[in-house]
């Protein structure tokens, strides 16, 4: 029987990177092993680790750092590492961080209890990142609040993005069965989560495996008719396979949010080739145009100071974020990330005309971002109740908003309802990012 009995974790990074996390935990609670939120009291520390863009590694790094120190101060007898960092940069840690007891990389966690089980037992440090291609299948401890959760529908990437290094960490693409999707958010459903959000690098890639289009407008018909799904959600759309199909089933289901989050990076045409994005320019506008005709809430990326763009190329993006009007942007610095085609390209850009070009952007969509919000003031939208901040108003968000990336709604209310509960709320005010309003 084992001995240690609690064990603490650190998740970075991405919403996949949760996902991963929470399997983790659930094998590891059926094991045995008791969960603490305090590092100090901790037999096993884990940390699941991301490997994105340079700040990601930097804060996975220092977290290792941070929790390595109590094998000193606290109770830690074991730390484990976990994740895109470890798989990708695996004989590095191993070598330049002596305090990691074990190394796993993304797809090793149904192995995650014995290895801990070894190390402990035997006092040698092992290395578990050998490529698989799988899904582990297990119960989650759930890290989100009891309202929300994510499901993964698939895992690695095809698009060979040359700025990006995900199909050097988690490998090709590949559907998860949508049997097990759909027995999974059931399970979830009969535990009371209310809001359901499905991920993978690309959801518009899902079902590419076994036909020629995209399946996930299928599974998100399915996924909607489950008891006690009240709001599904849909992240990492691509442009060139939302068809009509996909924006149809999103706008039509009553409960499926209006909510469209596409990552387009630029709008130049050179600058997407480079990119090795697929799709075009005009592919992109044909799309937000028929996203626009439903009524759908508009969420993008963006990067800048891609290498060789040009000033003028800038200002055609610019151009077309004040068309396109986006409700939601989230905009990046380009970093240069090793093994990756854009890192050897010339014309890189300089550092402080990435930031400059950064600030301009995030400038104009300050003001977009205003104008959209200002827009909903006068109008009643269902909210789900997300908690209360300290003045006493309520928190929460409507279909509008995705957790942890967009705004808020701060709301009053005569009777203060319970959090995960969904209520009417009249939208009064708005700045930037948040919405105020009252509960009618």
């Amino acid at each position: 029987m084992n001995q240690v009995r609690k064990i603490g974790m650190i998740s970075l990074g991405c919403n996949k990177n949760r996902v991963d996390s929470e399997l983790a935990l659930g094998l590891l609670k059926a094991r045995g092993y008791e969960l603490t939120s305090d590092p100090a009291q901790a037999d096993v520390l884990m940390v699941n680790t991301c490997g994105f863009i340079g700040p990601a590694k930097e804060e996975s790094i220092e977290a290792i750092l941070d929790m390595a120190q109590y094998k000193r101060t606290g109770r830690c007898r074991l730390l484990a590492v976990t994740g895109c960092l470890a798989q990708r940069y695996e004989q590095a840690l191993l070598s330049d961080i002596p305090e990691i007891d074990l190394l796993m990389g993304v797809n090793q966690y149904e192995r995650l209890a014995d290895a801990i089980d070894q190390v402990l037992s035997t006092g040698k440090r092992q290395s578990l990142c050998q490529e698989r291609f799988d899904f582990f299948e297990h119960d989650r401890v759930l890290t989100t609040p009891r309202y929300t959760a994510y499901t993964r529908i698939g895992d690695g990437c095809d698009n060979r993005c040359t700025f990006c290094a995900i199909p050097l960490i988690r490998g090709r693409y590949r559907s998860r069965g949508e049997a097990e999707i759909l027995a999974e958010m059931r399970a979830l459903a009969g535990e009371g989560v209310r809001e359901h959000i499905l991920v993978a690098q690309d959801t518009t890639r899902y079902g590419t495996d076994w036909q020629e289009h995209t399946a996930l407008p299928e599974l998100m018909r399915k996924a909607a008719a489950i008891d006690g799904v009240d709001w599904l959600r849909v992240l990492y759309c691509y442009p060139d396979e939302t068809d009509e199909r996909l924006l149809d089933v999103i706008a039509e289901g009553d409960n499926i949010c209006k909510y469209l989050d596409l990552p387009i990076q630029h709008i130049n045409d050179t600058i997407l080739r480079r990119m090795h994005r697929r799709g075009t320019s005009a592919d992109i506008r044909r799309c937000l145009r028929l996203a626009r005709e439903r009524g759908l809430t508009l969420r993008t990326s963006i990067i800048v100071g891609f290498p060789g763009e040009t000033e003028e190329q800038f200002e055609e993006l610019l151009d077309f974020l004040t068309e396109a009007e986006f409700d939601r942007l989230g905009a990046f610095a380009y970093s240069a990330e090793e093994d990756t085609p854009a890192a050897r390209m010339p014309d890189q850009i300089p550092e402080e005309i990435k930031q400059e070009r950064l600030d301009r952007l995030m400038t104009l969509q300050a003001g977009i971002s205003l104008k959209r919000n200002q827009a909903r003031v006068g109008t009643v939208e269902k909210v789900l109740v997300t908690d209360q901040d300290e003045s006493g108003r309520v928190l929460g968000r409507s279909q509008r908003e995705a957790p942890e990336t967009d705004g808020e709604i701060l709301f009053t209310a005569r009777n203060i309802p319970e959090v995960g509960a969904f209520v009417p709320v009249r939208i009064t005010q708005a700045d930037t990012y948040d919405l105020m309003g009252e509960m009618v």
